[in-house]
């Protein structure tokens, strides 16, 4: 098998059409951000060899969405992958869940949002149908046991979920090959990557969504061919938009029964049930039948 190809990063971003392109973006900021984007590069080993043309769409898609590429900030990422099909090493672009909020509190549609890490004795009973209870002035002990998002709409809306720690770990296995392989961000800031998938999966499920935040979920964790045209590749994961699901919940026999009750008045459809939680075998049979 070949080695893959070195590329230069700061000949690729000294070109004139790059140049004029990042001029297009953030105007006089341009050098700056160019450099930037470099010294992010220069930083990591990998990016070092990435394709330059997939760094400059990362570095574009962060700049259309006017968020800052800083590792220690958290609102956007550039991470290197290496694609075997190709032999190659490309650059993602990846959005911290810093920048899902930012998106969030820019569509001016949200009052607050948030996403925090939940400790032994802070969640205090979790309901698929009334939400969750926390007592938030138990202090932290310990590592997390889970991780909840929450929001609250200008027009009383809210919604929140609340995922357990073994919970996040399936939906990154499932999703990423490089958190099932053990390396990358889910390794190296995995706290960070579970806010970030509660607040994804909530917001993708939950709320209204802007241009902005439609463009972002569809970029997240993608190569980007053409910032332009939307052309993603997503080489780490198979997830997508409309694959996005919150982890199903298991009915009580109580709980069960209250679902019934909001089909049979017609609040919620079958389909919703059916799809929506981890229903018992008598359970299905019981929805099926009415």
């Amino acid at each position: 098998m070949n080695a893959p190809v070195k590329h230069n990063a700061k000949d690729f971003f000294a070109k004139p059409m790059v140049q004029e392109k990042l001029k297009e973006l953030v105007g006089k900021n341009a050098p700056a951000f160019a450099t930037s984007v470099l010294q992010i590069v220069n930083s990591n080993s990998m990016l070092v060899n990435a394709d330059p043309q997939t760094i400059f769409s990362a570095a574009c898609m962060a700049a259309t969405l006017n968020l800052p590429i800083n590792n220690n900030l958290g609102f956007a990422y550039i991470v290197p992958f290496k694609n075997n099909k190709t032999n190659t090493i490309e650059a993602q672009f990846q959005l911290g869940y810093k920048g899902y909020i930012q998106l969030a509190q820019r569509s001016g549609q949200f009052s607050r949002i948030a996403a925090t890490p939940v400790y032994d004795g802070q969640l205090i009973s979790e309901n698929p149908l009334l939400g969750y209870e926390f007592d938030w002035s138990v202090k932290p002990n310990g590592n997390p046991i889970g991780y909840v998002a929450f929001f609250k709409l200008i027009n009383g809306f809210t919604a929140e979920l609340y995922m357990s720690k073994e919970e996040v770990m399936k939906h990154a296995n499932k999703y990423s090959q490089t958190a099932k392989k053990g390396f990358g961000v889910w390794k190296d800031q995995f706290e960070a990557m579970a806010l970030k998938t509660v607040l994804k999966l909530l917001l993708s499920k939950q709320a209204p969504l802007s241009i902005d935040m439609q463009k972002a979920q569809m970029a997240d964790q993608a190569i980007i061919r053409d910032v332009e045209k939307d052309e993603f590749d997503y080489i780490d994961h198979s997830e997508s938009v409309a694959d996005l699901e919150a982890p199903k919940l298991p009915l009580s026999d109580d709980e069960f029964g209250a679902v019934l009750e909001q089909l049979n008045a017609g609040a919620i459809d079958k389909a919703y049930i059916l799809d929506g939680y981890a229903l018992t075998d008598a359970q299905r049979v019981a929805v099926e039948a009415q």
